[in-house]
């Protein structure tokens, strides 16, 4: 691939897929349509492979809510007097593996989340991630009241293909919008990655279908996967306002901002993964955690960062 298409970053592994070789299961799949390899792989590279969690279905990874099993001694994550509701825990030696995508091996990582306090507060006091590895003595830890236990529900586990925004089909697809633009009209970040696609992926329509026919999509939650949008718009926005200030990168005139903004989202997304990720829900709230990809390789599942919202009308 030319070095002025847009490729993926330094640290990200291209095509995320477990030992079953699912990279070889999309290549042949792909081959068998008649599109050519040197395609395939490109398109490759911005396939990732998520694990969806869903209740009942298969054998339990997990649950959602319930109480949690801690380290004896580890009292009931809170903020201050605040105790935070388990959202959700996953066995990791249960979860498809996926490699590029450095889970524990083995272990429990469990994600609290006071859900209405995180959506008011931006500073992530009310959400964590905890990991508890094999071997350490836990108990169940009892609820310091009512109101943060969840009803326990068991899930089990699939995986699931994803793509960047910019790969994505449907309504608010960039394509479409794009040709509602003209050409002059482009950031020139939006112009390259035009060309890329009209140049290097001819096939694009035949081989997202492909990749959503192997790995449907559907779940209520999903470990792994590219980060939410927005959470990624809101960290790139503020790197890219810390280096200005810092004197790091010359000051970014508001005309070129957005195009500025895309190239750091699009680096940001190889930089960052999403850890656990609820689905949108019309009058409810749902939260994403996302990680650096180096922070999760070393299980600081504390460096997590949760965005919480709500689905308005």
């Amino acid at each position: 691939m030319p070095t002025n298409t847009p490729t993926a970053q330094p640290g990200w592994k291209g095509f995320i897929f477990s030992g079953m070789d699912h990279q070889g299961e999309f290549h042949r799949a792909a081959l068998e349509l008649g599109i050519p390899g040197d395609e395939i792989s490109g398109f490759s590279q911005h396939l990732r492979l998520s694990i969806g969690l869903s209740v009942g279905g298969g054998s339990p990874v997990g649950q959602f809510g319930g109480l949690p099993r801690l380290p004896v001694g580890m009292q009931w994550p809170s903020a201050g007097d605040i105790p935070l509701p388990l959202l959700l825990s996953v066995d990791c030696g249960a979860l498809p593996r996926v490699d590029g995508f450095d889970l524990p091996a083995d272990g429990t990582l469990l994600f609290f989340v006071n859900q209405e306090m995180d959506h008011e507060d931006s500073s992530g006091r009310y959400a964590r991630v905890v990991y508890v590895p094999d071997g350490a003595e836990t108990a169940v830890v009892e609820a310091p009241s009512s109101q943060c236990v969840r009803e326990r529900l068991d899930v089990s586990a699939e995986l699931r293909a994803e793509l960047p925004l910019w790969l994505q089909e449907g309504d608010e697809d960039w394509h479409e919008f794009w040709e509602d633009l003209d050409w002059v009209d482009m950031s020139p970040f939006q112009q390259q990655l035009a060309r890329y696609m009209e140049r290097d992926l001819p096939h694009l329509d035949e081989l997202r279908a492909l990749a959503h026919d192997l790995w449907p999509s559907g779940a209520g939650v999903v470990i792994g996967g590219y980060a939410d949008d927005e959470v990624i718009n809101s960290i790139a926005e503020q790197t890219l306002t810390e280096r200005e200030r810092a004197g790091k990168i010359p000051a970014i005139p508001i005309a070129t901002w957005y195009s500025h903004l895309e190239k750091e989202k699009h680096r940001l997304a190889s930089e960052w993964i999403s850890l656990a990720s609820e689905a949108r829900v019309y009058e409810e709230y749902y939260t994403r955690f996302v990680i650096r990809h180096d922070d999760l390789a070393a299980a600081r599942v504390d460096k997590a960062l949760a965005v919480t919202n709500f689905e308005a009308p």
